[in-house]
Protein backbone atom coordinates (compact mmCIF):
# COMPACT_ATOMS: atom_id res chain seq x y z
CA UNK A 1 0.00 0.00 0.00
CA UNK A 2 1.64 3.26 -0.90
CA UNK A 3 1.58 6.26 1.38
CA UNK A 4 -0.94 8.11 -0.19
CA UNK A 5 -3.59 5.25 0.04
CA UNK A 6 -2.16 4.65 3.81
CA UNK A 7 -2.99 8.17 4.73
CA UNK A 8 -5.94 8.32 3.38
CA UNK A 9 -6.70 4.89 5.36
CA UNK A 10 -5.73 6.29 8.68
CA UNK A 11 -8.81 8.53 9.85
CA UNK A 12 -11.36 5.87 9.18
CA UNK A 13 -9.08 3.31 10.74
CA UNK A 14 -8.79 5.43 13.90
CA UNK A 15 -12.81 5.85 13.37
CA UNK A 16 -12.99 1.97 13.54
CA UNK A 17 -10.90 1.81 16.76
CA UNK A 18 -13.08 4.72 18.55
CA UNK A 19 -15.82 2.75 17.40
CA UNK A 20 -14.36 -0.76 18.64
CA UNK A 21 -13.51 0.66 21.84
CA UNK A 22 -16.79 2.35 22.02
CA UNK A 23 -18.56 -0.86 22.51
CA UNK A 24 -16.58 -2.00 25.90
CA UNK A 25 -15.93 1.87 27.22
CA UNK A 26 -18.61 4.44 27.83
CA UNK A 27 -17.69 7.93 27.30
CA UNK A 28 -13.99 9.11 27.63
CA UNK A 29 -14.10 10.49 24.29
CA UNK A 30 -10.97 13.22 25.60
CA UNK A 31 -9.65 10.29 27.01
CA UNK A 32 -10.19 7.95 23.88
CA UNK A 33 -8.77 10.56 21.19
CA UNK A 34 -5.63 11.86 23.39
CA UNK A 35 -4.74 7.62 23.86
CA UNK A 36 -5.04 7.21 20.20
CA UNK A 37 -2.92 10.04 19.13
CA UNK A 38 -0.66 8.64 21.59
CA UNK A 39 -0.94 5.17 19.94
CA UNK A 40 -0.09 6.40 16.63
CA UNK A 41 2.52 8.69 16.90
CA UNK A 42 4.78 5.99 19.19
CA UNK A 43 4.13 7.95 22.53
CA UNK A 44 3.90 6.68 26.03
CA UNK A 45 0.88 8.00 28.27
CA UNK A 46 0.33 8.01 31.75
CA UNK A 47 -3.48 7.37 32.80
CA UNK A 48 -4.43 9.35 36.15
CA UNK A 49 -7.64 8.54 38.21
CA UNK A 50 -9.57 6.65 40.76
CA UNK A 51 -10.17 3.26 40.85
CA UNK A 52 -12.80 2.30 39.06
CA UNK A 53 -12.70 4.78 35.99
CA UNK A 54 -12.09 1.66 33.27
CA UNK A 55 -8.65 2.70 32.86
CA UNK A 56 -7.47 -0.84 32.46
CA UNK A 57 -10.22 -2.08 30.51
CA UNK A 58 -9.59 0.77 28.40
CA UNK A 59 -5.83 0.11 27.82
CA UNK A 60 -6.81 -3.83 27.23
CA UNK A 61 -9.34 -2.64 24.57
CA UNK A 62 -7.02 -0.97 22.57
CA UNK A 63 -4.36 -3.42 22.61
CA UNK A 64 -7.06 -6.18 20.82
CA UNK A 65 -8.76 -3.42 18.95
CA UNK A 66 -5.43 -2.48 17.58
CA UNK A 67 -4.21 -6.25 17.11
CA UNK A 68 -0.80 -5.77 19.23
CA UNK A 69 0.79 -7.95 21.08
CA UNK A 70 -0.41 -6.84 24.80
CA UNK A 71 1.45 -7.51 28.64
CA UNK A 72 0.36 -6.35 31.69
CA UNK A 73 2.23 -5.58 35.14
CA UNK A 74 0.75 -5.40 38.06
CA UNK A 75 2.86 -3.33 39.88
CA UNK A 76 3.56 -3.48 43.97
CA UNK A 77 6.14 -2.48 47.11
CA UNK A 78 7.78 -5.98 46.35
CA UNK A 79 8.28 -6.16 42.48
CA UNK A 80 11.65 -6.59 41.50
CA UNK A 81 13.54 -5.01 38.01
CA UNK A 82 13.83 -8.75 36.42
CA UNK A 83 10.12 -9.29 36.83
CA UNK A 84 9.86 -6.76 34.36
CA UNK A 85 13.07 -7.28 32.29
CA UNK A 86 13.46 -10.64 32.50
CA UNK A 87 16.15 -12.84 34.07
CA UNK A 88 18.59 -15.30 33.04
CA UNK A 89 17.93 -19.54 34.27
CA UNK A 90 20.54 -21.65 34.74
CA UNK A 91 19.31 -25.07 31.94
CA UNK A 92 20.87 -27.91 31.72
CA UNK A 93 21.52 -30.03 28.62
CA UNK A 94 20.18 -33.99 29.59
CA UNK A 95 22.08 -35.30 26.86
CA UNK A 96 25.51 -33.62 27.20
CA UNK A 97 25.20 -33.00 30.81
CA UNK A 98 26.35 -28.80 29.89
CA UNK A 99 25.22 -26.45 31.99
CA UNK A 100 24.28 -23.02 30.71
CA UNK A 101 22.76 -19.73 31.28
CA UNK A 102 19.38 -18.74 29.34
CA UNK A 103 17.62 -15.03 29.25
CA UNK A 104 13.94 -15.87 29.79
CA UNK A 105 12.17 -12.57 28.43
CA UNK A 106 9.97 -10.69 31.09
CA UNK A 107 6.84 -9.39 30.65
CA UNK A 108 8.64 -5.78 28.82
CA UNK A 109 8.89 -7.58 25.91
CA UNK A 110 5.81 -6.86 24.09
CA UNK A 111 4.17 -4.59 22.05
CA UNK A 112 1.57 -2.74 24.25
CA UNK A 113 2.68 -2.79 28.21
CA UNK A 114 -0.30 -1.84 30.53
CA UNK A 115 1.73 -0.73 34.02
CA UNK A 116 -1.20 -0.91 36.01
CA UNK A 117 -0.25 1.48 39.75
CA UNK A 118 3.02 2.14 38.17
CA UNK A 119 3.40 4.12 41.58
CA UNK A 120 3.18 1.35 43.47
CA UNK A 121 6.67 0.11 43.26
CA UNK A 122 9.98 1.71 44.56
CA UNK A 123 11.76 4.12 42.21
CA UNK A 124 14.51 1.15 42.05
CA UNK A 125 12.14 -0.98 39.97
CA UNK A 126 10.55 1.60 38.28
CA UNK A 127 13.87 2.64 36.72
CA UNK A 128 13.52 -0.79 35.13
CA UNK A 129 11.12 0.70 32.79
CA UNK A 130 13.46 4.08 31.70
CA UNK A 131 15.83 2.84 29.22
CA UNK A 132 12.93 0.34 27.35
CA UNK A 133 10.75 3.45 27.34
CA UNK A 134 13.39 5.35 25.56
CA UNK A 135 15.47 3.26 23.67
CA UNK A 136 13.14 0.21 22.85
CA UNK A 137 15.80 -2.05 24.50
CA UNK A 138 16.66 -4.04 27.82
CA UNK A 139 20.01 -4.41 28.87
CA UNK A 140 20.45 -7.01 31.56
CA UNK A 141 23.12 -9.56 32.15
CA UNK A 142 25.50 -7.32 29.92
CA UNK A 143 23.39 -7.70 26.74
CA UNK A 144 21.17 -5.84 25.08
CA UNK A 145 18.02 -7.26 23.74
CA UNK A 146 15.42 -4.94 21.27
CA UNK A 147 12.32 -5.04 21.91
CA UNK A 148 9.30 -5.82 19.71
CA UNK A 149 8.00 -2.97 17.78
CA UNK A 150 5.81 -1.14 18.33
CA UNK A 151 6.77 -1.10 21.93
CA UNK A 152 4.24 1.68 24.08
CA UNK A 153 3.79 2.03 27.75
CA UNK A 154 0.67 2.86 29.16
CA UNK A 155 0.58 3.13 32.43
CA UNK A 156 -2.42 3.68 35.12
CA UNK A 157 -1.74 5.96 38.82
CA UNK A 158 -3.98 6.27 41.37
CA UNK A 159 -3.95 10.16 42.44
CA UNK A 160 -5.78 10.04 45.99
CA UNK A 161 -3.94 7.26 47.47
CA UNK A 162 -0.49 7.89 48.83
CA UNK A 163 0.00 5.20 51.02
CA UNK A 164 2.38 2.61 50.00
CA UNK A 165 3.03 4.22 46.74
CA UNK A 166 6.13 6.25 45.16
CA UNK A 167 5.75 9.14 43.15
CA UNK A 168 7.25 8.66 39.74
CA UNK A 169 11.14 10.18 39.19
CA UNK A 170 10.86 13.56 36.79
CA UNK A 171 12.98 11.07 34.61
CA UNK A 172 10.42 9.06 34.47
CA UNK A 173 7.44 11.20 33.97
CA UNK A 174 9.21 12.98 31.10
CA UNK A 175 9.09 9.56 29.01
CA UNK A 176 5.57 9.40 29.26
CA UNK A 177 4.29 11.84 26.11
CA UNK A 178 0.77 12.38 27.71
CA UNK A 179 -0.33 12.46 31.23
CA UNK A 180 -4.03 11.70 30.77
CA UNK A 181 -6.53 12.21 33.90
CA UNK A 182 -9.80 9.89 33.68
CA UNK A 183 -12.96 11.87 35.33
CA UNK A 184 -15.78 10.42 36.55
CA UNK A 185 -18.54 9.64 33.62
CA UNK A 186 -21.92 11.71 33.54
CA UNK A 187 -25.10 10.35 34.80
CA UNK A 188 -25.97 8.90 32.00
CA UNK A 189 -22.85 7.09 31.26
CA UNK A 190 -23.09 6.00 34.72
CA UNK A 191 -26.50 5.01 33.38
CA UNK A 192 -25.11 2.97 30.84
CA UNK A 193 -22.25 1.09 32.18
CA UNK A 194 -24.37 0.03 34.61
CA UNK A 195 -27.10 -1.43 31.84
CA UNK A 196 -23.68 -3.00 29.99
CA UNK A 197 -22.13 -4.85 32.92
CA UNK A 198 -25.10 -5.66 34.75
CA UNK A 199 -26.39 -7.98 31.75
CA UNK A 200 -25.05 -10.37 29.78
CA UNK A 201 -21.46 -10.59 29.44
CA UNK A 202 -19.96 -7.70 26.54
CA UNK A 203 -18.50 -9.27 23.49
CA UNK A 204 -14.65 -8.71 22.71
CA UNK A 205 -13.83 -5.43 20.72
CA UNK A 206 -13.73 -6.12 17.06
CA UNK A 207 -9.83 -6.50 15.65
CA UNK A 208 -9.21 -3.11 12.94
CA UNK A 209 -5.28 -3.21 12.98
CA UNK A 210 -2.22 -5.13 13.26
CA UNK A 211 0.98 -4.67 14.34
CA UNK A 212 2.61 -3.76 10.70
CA UNK A 213 0.13 -1.63 9.95
CA UNK A 214 0.00 0.22 13.06
CA UNK A 215 4.28 0.75 12.56
CA UNK A 216 3.24 1.54 8.98
CA UNK A 217 0.74 4.78 10.31
CA UNK A 218 3.30 5.80 12.48
CA UNK A 219 5.94 5.89 9.60
CA UNK A 220 3.33 7.88 7.41
CA UNK A 221 2.80 10.26 10.39
CA UNK A 222 6.11 11.27 10.98
CA UNK A 223 6.55 11.80 7.17
CA UNK A 224 4.01 14.13 6.77
CA UNK A 225 5.07 17.73 5.81
CA UNK A 226 6.15 19.72 9.32
CA UNK A 227 4.42 23.47 9.32
CA UNK A 228 7.40 25.59 10.48
CA UNK A 229 4.72 27.94 12.37
CA UNK A 230 3.80 24.44 14.68
CA UNK A 231 7.50 24.00 15.31
CA UNK A 232 8.15 27.36 16.36
CA UNK A 233 4.65 27.34 18.86
CA UNK A 234 5.66 24.26 20.14
CA UNK A 235 8.85 25.43 20.97
CA UNK A 236 7.63 29.06 22.41
CA UNK A 237 4.93 26.74 24.51
CA UNK A 238 7.50 24.29 25.85
CA UNK A 239 10.03 27.19 27.02
CA UNK A 240 7.56 29.74 28.48
CA UNK A 241 7.24 27.38 31.21
CA UNK A 242 10.63 27.11 32.06
CA UNK A 243 11.47 30.08 34.97
CA UNK A 244 13.61 33.06 33.57
CA UNK A 245 11.34 33.03 30.28
CA UNK A 246 10.03 36.39 31.44
CA UNK A 247 6.11 35.16 31.47
CA UNK A 248 4.11 36.06 34.11
CA UNK A 249 2.71 32.52 34.97
CA UNK A 250 6.47 31.02 35.61
CA UNK A 251 6.09 32.68 39.25
CA UNK A 252 4.37 30.21 40.27
CA UNK A 253 6.88 27.02 38.50
CA UNK A 254 9.90 25.87 40.34
CA UNK A 255 11.20 23.60 37.02
CA UNK A 256 9.47 23.90 33.10
CA UNK A 257 9.44 21.45 30.62
CA UNK A 258 12.35 20.11 29.03
CA UNK A 259 13.06 19.77 24.80
CA UNK A 260 11.08 16.39 25.01
CA UNK A 261 8.25 18.46 25.76
CA UNK A 262 8.46 20.55 22.15
CA UNK A 263 9.02 17.42 19.80
CA UNK A 264 6.00 15.98 22.14
CA UNK A 265 3.67 18.93 21.13
CA UNK A 266 4.92 18.81 17.22
CA UNK A 267 4.36 14.92 17.00
CA UNK A 268 1.22 15.42 18.80
CA UNK A 269 -0.25 18.19 17.00
CA UNK A 270 1.06 16.31 13.91
CA UNK A 271 -1.21 13.25 14.50
CA UNK A 272 -3.95 14.75 15.74
CA UNK A 273 -4.45 16.43 12.26
CA UNK A 274 -3.48 13.42 10.40
CA UNK A 275 -6.75 11.50 12.80
CA UNK A 276 -8.78 14.18 11.59
CA UNK A 277 -7.90 13.73 7.88
CA UNK A 278 -5.47 16.60 7.33
CA UNK A 279 -2.20 16.87 6.27
CA UNK A 280 -1.14 19.49 7.77
CA UNK A 281 -1.27 20.58 11.97
CA UNK A 282 -1.91 24.15 12.82
CA UNK A 283 -1.36 25.62 16.11
CA UNK A 284 -4.52 24.54 17.26
CA UNK A 285 -3.79 21.35 16.92
CA UNK A 286 -0.72 21.96 18.63
CA UNK A 287 -3.21 23.41 21.86
CA UNK A 288 -5.45 20.50 21.64
CA UNK A 289 -2.37 18.19 23.10
CA UNK A 290 -1.11 21.40 25.22
CA UNK A 291 -2.38 19.80 28.79
CA UNK A 292 -1.72 16.75 28.44
CA UNK A 293 2.05 16.99 27.06
CA UNK A 294 2.88 19.86 30.06
CA UNK A 295 1.37 19.35 33.20
CA UNK A 296 3.49 16.08 34.39
CA UNK A 297 6.50 18.14 32.98
CA UNK A 298 5.86 21.60 35.08
CA UNK A 299 6.61 21.79 38.89
CA UNK A 300 4.78 23.89 41.05
CA UNK A 301 6.84 26.02 43.81
CA UNK A 302 4.89 26.09 47.22
CA UNK A 303 3.61 29.71 46.69
CA UNK A 304 1.75 27.51 43.70
CA UNK A 305 0.70 25.09 46.19
CA UNK A 306 -0.44 27.37 49.01
CA UNK A 307 -2.51 29.41 46.35
CA UNK A 308 -3.77 26.78 45.42
CA UNK A 309 -2.73 26.39 41.99
CA UNK A 310 -2.81 23.39 40.11
CA UNK A 311 -0.29 21.89 36.97
CA UNK A 312 -3.65 22.41 34.64
CA UNK A 313 -4.53 26.37 35.78
CA UNK A 314 -0.93 27.33 35.14
CA UNK A 315 -0.59 25.64 31.70
CA UNK A 316 -3.60 27.41 31.00
CA UNK A 317 -2.16 30.10 31.64
CA UNK A 318 0.73 29.70 29.92
CA UNK A 319 -1.50 29.24 26.35
CA UNK A 320 -2.75 32.08 27.29
CA UNK A 321 0.29 34.43 27.47
CA UNK A 322 1.60 32.71 24.44
CA UNK A 323 -1.03 33.32 21.89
Amino acid sequence: MDEVTLFESLAPTAGALRAAIGRSVVGQSVVVNLLLTALFSDGHCLFVGVPGLAKTLLVNTVAHAAGVGFGRIQFTPDLMPSDITGTDVLEEDRASGRREFRFVPGPVFTNLLLADEINRTPPKTQAALLQAMQERSVTASGRTWALPRPFLVFATQNPIEQEGTYPLPEAQQDRFMFSVPVEYPSRSEEEEIVRRTTGEAASNAEVVLDAERLLAFQKVIRGLPLNPDVVSYAVALASATRPGSGRDATRWIRWGAGPRASQFLAIGARTWAALDGRLTADRADVRSVATAVLRHRVLLNFEAEAAGFTPDRVVSQIIEEVG
